[in-house]
């Protein structure tokens, strides 16, 4: 039985914070159709309740407040590192790793599966066990000559492993790498 794509809004008057956005969905989870929306009449046009979820500028948010707190479960409200009392929030100041690395820990929290974003799709060939120790550190931060020294391997060795990861797995980016290891369980969140 096919399932239909899960789809994710992202909602705000800025183009360039909402392409960003785009972008790093696109990476982080490719499984999921990414619409950007620069109104909130835009949005409500195309059918809002078939979002796994929407991510909302704040001053949008607070424009349409009891629209978004009605839909809760799938809201995410950006913010720029303020709270927003009762709602999933991300702080959109944030470095890319933070903000995926919050991202995932937000979604570890959902506790409806109507709203979980997909999982990674199992790669076509399988990592093997260095492939996958090299992941799980790459995934924690550290960088090719601390791998090489930790695993005890060559520098080359070492660049030779995530240029096969990456073929393998389809994901260029650190961020991405990091998202595939903690939702795969290679790594935990608190590790990062």
């Amino acid at each position: 039985m096919m399932h239909p794509t899960p789809a994710i809004a992202i909602l705000t008057p800025n183009i360039l914070a909402g392409t960003g956005l785009r972008s790093i969905f696109e990476k982080v989870v490719p499984q999921a159709a990414v619409e950007l929306f620069r109104s909130f009449s835009e949005y409500l046009a195309a059918d809002p309740d078939r979002f796994i979820h929407c991510f909302v500028a704040a001053q949008l948010f607070t424009a349409h407040a009891s629209f978004f707190r009605e839909r809760c479960h799938r809201t995410i409200v950006l913010t720029n590192g303020r709270p927003c009392a009762g709602m999933h929030c991300l702080d959109v100041l944030a470095g890319e790793e933070e903000f995926v690395h919050a991202l995932v820990q937000m979604q570890q929290r959902v506790r409806r599966p109507e709203h979980t974003l997909p999982g990674p799709a199992d790669p076509e060939q399988p990592l093997s066990e260095r492939e996958t120790e090299v992941l799980a550190l790459v995934a924690r931060g550290l960088i090719n000559k601390e791998i090489a020294d930790r695993l005890g391997i060559g520098l080359t060795t070492v660049i030779s492993h995530r240029r096969n990861i990456a073929e393998k797995l389809g994901i260029r980016s650190v961020a991405g790498l990091a998202v595939y290891a903690l939702r795969t369980g290679l790594v935990d969140p608190d590790e990062l």
